[in-house]
């Protein structure tokens, strides 16, 4: 593996709770039950390339209480570079809190803490970056560094201004996105999704169930979904946004790394937790090779 991915955005911990009903101001009902598992968009992204046998760098805001913690230990054993991480004194680790009860109704409360120090941050320079949600005004500084930008805007897309969102997309190289999103990007810029496509040299929608679609210069070409027994859909945009990254380093044509992608997609959504089921190459390329056929490497001469 080539390109070393440097991954900026949250590394938090996510509290899953299961209830018996979603309280309503005072209110009190039972929790049935509840995990913890290692999350943040960022985080995962970093995660899931490392698995797969790439170099994954996280620059991310953490707290103290990261610091010799299990998710610290966690992303160092599978081989996340955490040199360019901010540890911010007097805040507490990036947190989420999900409750979702018996009729899959969801109430969630994002817990910033330190992440709500990236405004202050000097951002690094680095070669090829990724930027998982996070602060926009970190964001667009080190889009103007980077030499290669990668643009995930997800649910924090609603925090950035017209001026720091088309700051970013002019450095953009690559944008994923939903469906939903892509709308709003290109609602907040008063322009059409051609102008996005002219804009941006590669751009990658996802559409549900009904997989994702590559856009570059005037060619589509349609990713399907790997299907598999799903428990939990949360982090499966991370997972195919790692495998598409380190198949692009690794110089696969565009529409293996989107097919890439979404098998390593499948692996996240087999288990609850964004990092708990995340595969090696050699899994990744024996599921591949099941659905597509012969995984052929890339000619580098």
């Amino acid at each position: 593996m080539h390109d070393k991915i440097s991954v900026v955005g949250h590394t938090s911990l996510d509290y899953l709770f299961s209830v018996e009903k979603i309280a309503g101001p005072n209110e009190s009902y039972p929790i049935i039950d509840y995990n913890t598992f290692y999350g943040g968009g960022a985080a995962n992204v970093a995660a899931a390339i490392a698995a797969l046998g790439g170099r994954s760098q996280l620059i991310s805001a953490v707290g103290p209480d990261f610091e010799g913690s299990d998710y610290e230990i966690h992303l160092r054993d599978i081989g996340v570079d955490l040199s360019l991480m901010y540890t911010i004194e007097g805040e507490k680790n990036t947190s989420a809190f999900v409750y979702t009860d018996k009729e899959h109704n969801q109430c969630t409360y994002f817990h910033w803490g330190a992440s709500r120090k990236f405004p202050e941050l000097e951002p690094p320079c680095v070669d090829f970056v990724h930027l998982a949600t996070a602060d926009s005004v970190f964001n667009s500084r080190i889009a103007k560094k980077a030499k290669f930008v990668s643009f995930d805007p997800g649910q924090d897309l609603v925090t950035y201004s017209e001026d720091r969102l088309r700051t970013i997309l002019e450095n953009t190289n690559i944008l994923f996105s939903n469906r939903h999103e892509i709308q709003r990007v290109c609602n907040i810029l008063n322009v059409s999704f051609e102008d996005i496509k002219n804009m941006v040299d590669v751009v990658i929608v996802t559409y549900d169930s009904r997989g994702s679609v590559v856009y570059m210069d005037d060619k589509e070409y349609q990713i399907p979904v790997v299907e598999v027994e799903a428990a939990d859909p949360t982090g499966a945009g991370d997972g195919y946004r790692a495998g598409f990254l380190v198949a692009y380093t690794e110089g696969y044509p565009l529409e293996i790394c989107g097919r890439i992608g979404s098998t390593v997609a499948s692996f996240v959504v087999e288990s609850v937790g964004c990092q708990t089921s995340l595969p090696t190459w050699t899994q990744m390329k024996h599921r591949f090779e099941t659905c597509f056929g012969p995984l052929v490497e890339p000619d580098k001469s």
